[in-house]
């Protein structure tokens, strides 16, 4: 069989080379819309404000838009209301029946699921961009470094939001169907990526100011390969379960009974749980932003990011969350039951109920583990990052983001280069078409 085609060799196929153009093209796009702003806000104002809002719910956004907040782009709220919307769907199909019908249903009930998404995503794009405007109206009208405000500001700005939010979720969806990896993915990543050459200016800055030791910044790199390396190993890692097909008589011959195995991802859960505990934890934060009272600034010091009882709420809430979505997601029951179906079971366990415990049992132990390296990737960066005085803003839940999409994104690259490589035993027609592998 001819070897596949190396990365190096992505120019000489056509076919590649037209989804990885378009793929940058629209990526480009996204990065020119961030800095296409709202009418009637104090751009240098609001980005002093972001400077101090550093750490709570409004950073962590700010970060996943790649800036986008404190430039109050169009794309302020990126792509967060409809990925919120698509969990909002997944918790809502496991508790609704018809949802759940439609779960079954394959792709034509993915499709009709995923337009419900769209809906919510316009609905939540248009409080969040108002209540965002009416922040920014109370924040700074007492300052009078707001050029507008009243209702009419708060209908414009929740209006120009959800049409970019609305653009972004169709930039992602034509990246995902004409170029190459997840496009919503992708612009998350790209928002992750584009803060790091800012946040590398600043440590060389604060380097030759003094105000950073170069042995911190040494054993700084170190960790960070470290925790790179070891995400990859994580996300990269498996539990195989053996299967086997039951033998079936065809006419004259004997089908079935060939081994193999049903794959389960350590990390089932991937980066929701981080995410959801984030958000709880830095809510008092976001509301001590805006509200200045004795009661919140306590509270904002109770749960400062580096204090050990924020990491310990932190590490338990990650935990708490990856059981709690990985019983969204994942149904053993299900399994067990389709498995049934297609005339396979795993060796020495009885198809039916002692499957789906047996499956219920490996998943809680997977679970578990994959809590636990969530929370030390999420806990131990920002401890130790703030342990050596080190401006880093990528924390470990960026840095599980950014490395599990170039993780996947590379896997679509290398599949299409494997497919390139028969075109030789089918003729010069494209190969590759239609929509990529999530």
């Amino acid at each position: 069989m001819q070897r596949p085609a190396g990365i190096i060799s992505l120019p000489k196929i056509p076919e590649l080379k037209k989804r990885l153009l378009f793929t940058l093209g629209m990526l480009t796009i996204y990065r020119i819309g961030i800095f296409i702003p709202i009418p009637g806000v104090d751009l240098q104002a609001l980005r002093e404000f972001f400077a101090m809002a550093e750490g709570t719910l409004l950073g962590l956004f700010n970060l996943f838009s790649g800036g986008a907040m404190e430039n109050a782009s169009v794309f302020a709220l990126g792509v967060m209301p409809y990925i919120t919307a698509s969990i909002i769907m997944e918790v809502l199909s496991s508790v609704f029946p018809k949802l759940q019908e439609l779960k079954k249903q394959g792709e034509l009930g993915r499709q009709k699921i995923n337009q419900y998404s769209r809906y919510l995503a316009v609905f939540l794009s248009f409080f969040q961009g108002s209540f965002w405007a009416l922040s920014l109206e109370q924040t700074f009208s007492a300052t009078g470094r707001l050029a507008e405000g009243g209702l009419t500001f708060r209908i414009s700005a929740g209006l120009t939001i959800t049409i970019g939010t609305m653009s972004l979720m169709w930039i992602g969806e034509q990246i995902t169907k004409k170029g190459i990896g997840n496009g919503i993915s992708l612009i998350i990543f790209t928002g992750i990526i584009s803060r790091l050459p800012g946040t590398i200016g600043n440590i060389i800055t604060l380097l030759r100011l003094g105000e950073v030791e170069p042995m911190n910044l040494v054993m700084g790199l170190i960790l960070m390969i470290f925790i790179v390396a070891f995400i990859v190993y994580m996300e990269a890692s498996y539990r195989k379960i053996p299967i086997q097909y039951a033998t079936r008589v065809m006419g004259r011959k004997l089908v079935g009974g060939v081994p193999s195995y049903l794959p389960i991802k350590l990390n089932i859960s991937g980066v929701i749980p981080p995410i959801f505990a984030s958000a709880i934890l830095m809510f008092p934060l976001t509301i001590a932003t805006f509200v200045n009272n004795p009661v919140t600034q306590k509270i904002a010091s109770f749960l400062n990011p580096l204090s050990p009882i924020y990491n310990v709420i932190y590490f338990v809430l990650i935990i708490f969350f990856a059981f709690f979505y990985t019983g969204i997601i994942f149904n053993p029951y299900d399994i067990a039951e389709n498995l049934q179906k297609a005339g396979a079971f795993i060796p020495g366990i009885r198809p039916g109920q002692q499957t789906s415990e047996y499956l219920d049992k490996v998943i809680t132990r997977l679970t578990l583990v994959g809590g636990i390296y969530l929370g030390f990737v999420c806990v131990l960066p920002t401890f130790f990052m703030g342990a050596m005085n080190l401006p880093f803003s990528f924390g470990g839940t960026s840095l599980l983001i950014a490395i599990g999409v170039a993780m996947d994104t590379i896997r679509q690259i290398e599949a299409l280069l494997y497919m390139s490589s028969y075109e030789g035993l089918v003729g010069k027609e494209p190969i590759i078409r239609g929509r990529t592998a999530y």
